[in-house]
């Protein structure tokens, strides 16, 4: 069954352990005290459904249930109202009734918060209601010693076992929060930074660099006559286009570089601690690899790259002002040809021209 609600199915799951280790604990918690009472034989047999047979009788009913986690608010509910049923079967013996009553409480508010904790209430007070008709009870609120010792696993262990439980939730919200985070900072398409998340780095390297005067320098990565492969070969073609693009990123970069998809077809590339002439050679040899691949689907096309670089300079306002010059240093790379890389320094542009050997 699905759970429009996306939480039921594994509420359910979670709840069915705690529940089965509660209620087999409050069955001797309960036994302790109703015993000396000599209560009759059909009220130990519902106590023996209640501790041994209504955890799985819940769990099989939530689960099959439309909604999982509605039916979870329900079978905590039909908890609540039995620990007001065996409090007053107990005769409102203090320890054991209290005990009883705050660990279902806790398990309510822990649920669905205050307002379900005031349901939870409302329901222990019918199963008060309850008893004070079934049984009469006298008020004994004295704990014999054997009646505490009886309460001290309830005690003891459900709790520890509810810590777990917890322990473990908040573990998995960790993971999915981070996952989240990465996927909200991820382009879907190539699997690399995405735009906004790149000029976030790209802030933090440009203060990294106004702070220590280290070098660095970013890269605009274009593929050359983009939009004539989309419409030669179709979009996903296109799509695998650039795709290889982002594989031969990861490939061929540092562990300190930090690559992303800038728009379309442009890549965006910083290259922390390295001087020009070095992020040079690094983009010119990814040039080169990229333009040698080869395509299955279509064996005759060819697919070359534009590069333009530019260095940090404390004549750099701003990030802004970076960027725009590696911007200049790609526009000058494809006005002079395309399929190579270029440098802007000191304002002019400087083709990169690589060693023969």
């Amino acid at each position: 069954m699905q759970d429009p609600g996306g939480k039921g199915l594994s509420l359910t799951k979670r709840l069915y352990k705690s529940r089965t280790l509660g209620m087999i604990l409050g069955f001797f918690c309960v036994a302790a005290v109703v015993y000396p009472l000599h209560k009759s034989g059909w009220v130990w047999g519902l106590m023996v459904l209640t501790g041994f047979v209504w955890p799985h009788l819940a769990f099989q009913w939530a689960r099959v249930s439309t909604v999982p986690f509605q039916a979870e608010q329900r079978n905590l509910l039909i908890d609540s109202c039995l620990g007001g049923l065996w409090v007053g079967a107990m005769q409102f013996n203090l320890l054991p009734s209290v005990i009883a009553l705050s660990m279902m409480s806790m398990n309510n508010m822990a649920i669905a918060g205050p307002r379900f904790l005031l349901g939870g209430w409302l329901a222990q007070a019918l199963g008060i209601a309850v008893s004070l008709l079934i049984f009469s009870p006298v008020f004994t609120p004295e704990t014999t010693v054997f009646q505490m010792y009886a309460c001290v696993p309830l005690l003891a262990i459900y709790p520890l076992a509810l810590g777990w439980v917890a322990y473990k939730q908040t573990h998995l919200l960790k993971n999915h929060k981070r996952e989240l985070l990465t996927l909200s900072r991820t382009d879907s398409l190539s699997g690399l930074l995405n735009h906004g998340s790149w000029k976030d780095h790209l802030d933090l390297e440009f203060q990294s660099c106004s702070n220590t005067q280290q070098s660095g320098t970013i890269a605009l990565i274009d593929i050359d006559h983009f939009k004539v492969i989309n419409d030669t070969y179709g979009h996903v073609v296109g799509d695998h286009v650039l795709r290889q693009l982002s594989t031969v990123l990861k490939q061929n970069l540092r562990a300190s570089d930090l690559a992303g998809r800038y728009g379309g077809d442009e890549f965006c590339v910083i290259l922390p601690d390295t001087p020009i002439v070095v992020a040079a050679e690094i983009m010119d040899r990814l040039r080169d690899t990229f333009g040698s691949i080869r395509y299955e689907r279509e064996p005759a096309m060819r697919v070359s790259l534009s590069i333009g670089l530019a260095a940090y300079s404390p004549a750099h306002l701003d990030a802004t002002s970076w960027l725009s010059d590696s911007d200049k240093a790609l526009y000058g790379a494809k006005s002079t040809g395309r399929d190579r890389v270029g440098c802007l320094i000191d304002g002019a542009f400087h083709q990169v021209v690589r060693d023969p050997a």
